[in-house]
């Protein structure tokens, strides 16, 4: 991905030591790395696509228009991942839909009623703009049948305008901030995903986004994770610390924290005869974090052995869900 312009490029970073995340045992100090194993599979992600309608400078996954590395998972794909839930009785409460953008897939609103149907908590994470509202009317009619089963996390970069188009593009506020109206005055249940910039603090931005809020009329409280979510600026070729089992101690930190205790994320790689499972929602095409094609397979640990392992999750405190 190109960060060149992008206003969350990590300012000034030493680029990464090549000698480091190399070794998924051993870090380049020479350490045992640090690994995570899963605890229980509280959340199953799909991707459902890395098409989306924009293309953000910074996408963690470099979703875009034309990139189409992650094509679209159908609703057979996703039934056979949540009838292996059911088969093997996995302690499973949440799933999650990203992309790209969801509302781009052309079986989103039958996966949607799949995953309501069984009593999921079901998480979308969106952009909130065309491809979200053609779908208005379905949308309707899943929260009248399930409810607050349904959340719809909404994205926005930056509680400016102008940050948040340096990012996403010209006129990406205005139908982003349309979408998320339509959402909060029809009830559904909604999110925020956020990021800060790297000369704000996350006090100064999280008053920010919840300025922005107040003046939008939206009731979200910036410091409830299950509204409110920002993350870390997130660059894999700047200089970051790896992760040894010593820093779990130092930082005060267990692996069961970690995303991947809980959670894993299916996806379809172009020319691929059938889904498999990632790791982790970040890390969908680095082969060492293929975890196989069945969810007991993708129970085993996962090695810390990339730049996002540290800064996003470790270091940076957060978590996809």
């Amino acid at each position: 991905m190109s960060t060149a312009a992008s206003p969350f490029a990590i300012d000034n970073a030493p680029p990464l030591n090549p000698a480091k995340f190399r070794d998924p045992l051993i870090t380049a100090k020479g350490e045992p790395r640090a690994s995570v194993a899963m605890t229980s599979l509280e959340t199953l992600w799909f991707n459902t696509g890395t098409l989306c309608n924009l293309a953000c400078l910074s996408c963690y996954i470099e979703s875009s228009p034309r990139n189409d590395a992650l094509v679209y998972l159908s609703l057979a794909e996703v039934t056979t991942y949540l009838d292996e839930i059911a088969s093997s009785a996995l302690p499973t409460r949440e799933i999650g839909l990203t992309g790209g953008e969801p509302f781009m897939n052309p079986d989103i609103i039958a996966i949607l009623e799949l995953c309501l149907a069984r009593g999921f908590e079901t998480l979308v994470l969106s952009n909130a703009m065309r491809p979200m509202r053609r779908h208005e009317a379905a949308l309707l009619e899943l929260k009248a049948r399930h409810g607050d089963l349904l959340t719809i996390r909404v994205s926005l970069d930056h509680h400016s305008q102008a940050v948040h188009e340096a990012e996403r593009g010209v006129s990406s506020w205005d139908k982003a901030l349309s979408g998320l109206q339509w959402l909060a005055q029809h009830g559904f249940r909604i999110a925020i995903a956020g990021r800060h910039l790297a000369h704000e603090s996350e006090t100064e931005a999280r008053a920010g986004f919840a300025a922005l809020f107040e003046r939008l009329g939206l009731a979200i409280d910036t410091g409830n994770p299950q509204q409110f979510v920002m993350f870390p600026e997130m660059d894999a070729a700047a200089d970051i610390a790896e992760i040894s089992t010593g820093c779990w101690d130092i930082l005060g930190k267990s692996p069961d924290m970690m995303m991947c205790a809980t959670s894993r994320m299916v996806v379809k790689h172009k020319g691929a005869h059938a889904p498999t499972v990632a790791a982790c929602t970040l890390l969908p095409h680095d082969p060492g974090f293929d975890m196989g094609a069945t969810l007991a397979e993708a129970s085993r640990a996962v090695s810390l052995n990339h730049p996002h392992c540290a800064r996003f999750c470790v270091l940076g405190g957060a978590s996809c869900s």
